[in-house]
């Protein structure tokens, strides 16, 4: 993809976050827009950060291994949006600033020591990720587990909780997945009563729905392939 490419991808869709949100009777500028960048270069990266975007997203610890020595010098933000293994949790707390996929107590003791061991004086921000719908195939703390797990997560000093992450079924109308979205946010809301403490954080929305998931509350949306283009098929080792 070239660089006119790109720009055109991006401004797209960024026109289609300003009208979710204005249907929502929101703005834009509350919703970031996380480049899920798994696949793609680093001169991809490098290419959206000189377009303006700040927040990209990467599924395994051990490929963006391999960009991050070219982009040190790019003031971004980094996401792990994808499944932690716990035995990768030191080198994510080292590499990235965001781990927005947290389902397991054991991987967040792990991260909460590897960022104490760093040395870090600033909290590593985590999400937890929902299993949101019944399916054995995707990974997420169940639902009716969320409140205990988040209050475990809560008390592990080098972790800050900011919400919540999902991934829906994939459905051909993004209308039929808007009950998905929904959930989540109900889920927050009574989470934030029983913390008694604000979430600010719902990521959720990908590229063939992140407007249905505006119009349902979502701060962050993951988009790769409506910017990015269609990815490459890389081995199945997970994070």
């Amino acid at each position: 993809m070239n660089e006119a490419n790109l720009q055109e991808r991006l401004a797209a869709i960024r026109e289609r976050m300003v009208a979710g949100a204005k249907r929502a009777g929101r703005t834009a500028d509350e919703i970031t827009l996380i480049a899920v960048s798994k696949t793609h270069s680093a001169a991809a990266i490098r290419a959206a950060f000189q377009l303006g975007v700040r927040h990209f997203g990467e599924n395994r610890v051990q490929e963006w291994e391999g960009k991050r020595t070219v982009l040190a010098d790019l003031l971004a933000d980094w996401h792990l949006v994808g499944h932690l293994q716990s035995n990768k949790a030191a080198k994510a707390a080292r590499f990235f600033h965001n781990i927005d996929s947290v389902d397991d107590f054991a991987l967040a003791q792990r991260l909460d020591r590897a960022r104490t061991e760093l040395g870090e004086s600033r909290k590593l921000r985590v999400l937890i990720e929902v299993r949101i719908a019944p399916e054995e195939s995707k990974s997420g703390v169940a639902r009716d587990l969320l409140i205990p797990f988040a209050e475990q997560l809560s008390a592990l000093s080098g972790l800050d909780l900011q919400g919540l992450m999902c991934i829906p079924p994939f459905l051909d109308e993004p209308e039929a997945v808007r009950p998905y979205f929904s959930a989540l946010r109900e889920l927050k809301e009574n989470l934030e009563r029983r913390l008694g403490k604000r979430l600010p954080v719902l990521s959720m929305g990908m590229s063939h729905d992140f407007e249905v998931a505006i119009e349902e509350g979502a701060t962050e949306v993951r988009i790769g392939t409506a910017l990015f283009g269609t990815r490459a098929v890389l081995p199945h080792p997970t994070a």
